[in-house]
């Protein structure tokens, strides 16, 4: 059985001053612990910046990011009840390093902890060929509850998060393993058509 182990971890804002960069630290962490090993695709990072105007170079860059990912898992706040407008523009931006992978969803925000943008995020990308796996994560006003190395501050809070990432873990591990061996025994893509013979 395959070991997948490279989640690609995205974050969803760009905005100066985010929390996003504190959540996505816990996060990131937690996944370590877990036996991944994540990497932080950051839509910010000035060589992908340019992915929201369509930018071929930094499509290239962010393909070449995603490449060879066995799974995702995207860290986003909620803006107006929906992710942020430039998450969409990059996971638009590409499309065969989504197909047959999972991707976990973790929001933030408000009182609603970012679960409409988790929602939002599901439909755009089951289009995509992912499997978005059932189990979140949510924080309400992460403003108050992590410092600012990413940390939870509260013990309760703690060990609630700590919890639910088991759960979040022991289902992206189950995703990532059998969907590498699917895409191991048979390559998820459009086959060829049929040549007729005359």
């Amino acid at each position: 059985m395959t070991q997948g182990n490279r989640i690609v971890v995205i974050l969803g804002s760009i905005r100066e001053g985010r929390i996003n960069d504190r959540v996505a630290a816990w996060v990131t962490a937690q996944l370590a612990g877990h036996g991944f090993e994540p990497e932080i695709l950051d839509p910010a990072d000035p060589e992908l910046l340019q992915v929201q105007t369509g930018d071929p170079q930094a499509i290239r860059r962010l393909c070449a990011r995603m490449d060879g990912a066995d799974g995702f898992v995207i860290v986003t706040p909620e803006y107006n009840h929906a992710e942020p407008g430039h998450l969409k523009t990059l996971i638009d931006s590409v499309t065969a390093q989504w197909w047959a992978r999972p991707v976990g969803l973790v929001g933030y925000g408000g009182i609603s902890g970012g679960l409409r943008a988790i929602e939002a995020l599901r439909v755009i990308l089951a289009e995509l060929h992912t499997v978005t796996i059932r189990d979140t994560l949510s924080f309400a006003s992460p403003w108050r509850r992590f410092d600012e190395l990413g940390r939870l501050t509260d013990p309760d809070d703690r060990a609630a998060a700590e919890a639910a990432m088991a759960v979040f873990a022991h289902r992206l591990r189950w995703w990532t393993d059998t969907l590498a061996d699917a895409r191991v025994a048979r390559p998820y893509d459009r086959p060829e058509p049929e040549k007729s013979e005359g």
